[in-house]
């Protein structure tokens, strides 16, 4: 998936500035995908080159004067053209991994701690995540939300975020706990 697909996606919901949608990704879109706002901002001025989405100006007395930009037809059939096609598996990329590959012959304290940072990390996102949840669904329980809700698609996405960051907690605990029980184990013979 090319960043413009989840710019487009979040521009479905109405017009945007580029720090509007760099809000929206930091809430809702970076548990699915990650974008510093220059590579929005970079994004946006080549999607509305190629007409994908439009943008206008809007004059303001007492700010900067900003653009807020919207899906046009054309973006609208390129993400529609987007969604029908078939998506490759996706794979795991994480220094992380690299450092615990190795851990054994390289020490064990840096990636330990590191660990423990990314456990604390994950849990902030889980509460960050359940908030957001509550709040697309609002009064409606969770099943009755997926039933029937309005606009599910950021919904599930969130899901996937929150099962995400759990799983990524919990072996960030876990892995840190066996290096530590290795090292202690280590340490006494």
């Amino acid at each position: 998936m090319a960043l413009r697909h989840a710019v487009l996606a979040a521009l479905l919901d109405g017009e945007y500035s580029g720090y509007q949608l760099a809000k929206t990704f930091d809430v809702g879109v970076a548990n699915f995908w990650h974008a510093l706002p220059q590579q929005l901002y970079a994004e946006l001025t080549k999607l509305e080159e190629e007409g994908l989405i439009a943008g206008r100006q809007v004059i303001q007395v007492t700010r900067p004067n900003k653009r807020l930009f919207r899906v046009t037809d054309a973006g609208r059939a390129a993400l529609e053209e987007f969604a029908a096609s078939v998506s490759k598996p996706s794979f795991i990329r994480d220094d992380l991994l690299v450092k615990v590959q190795v851990a054994d012959r390289i020490g064990t304290a840096a990636v330990i701690e590191e660990l423990e940072e990314r456990a604390c990390a994950a849990e902030a996102k889980i509460e960050l995540l359940g908030k957001l949840l509550r709040r697309l669904r609002g009064d409606t329980d969770e099943e009755e939300f997926l039933r029937r809700g309005e606009k599910i698609g950021p919904y599930l996405t969130c899901l996937r975020g929150l099962a995400f960051e759990r799983e990524h907690r919990d072996w960030c605990m876990r892995i840190a706990a066996v290096l530590k029980e290795r090292q202690t184990a280590h340490a006494e013979q």
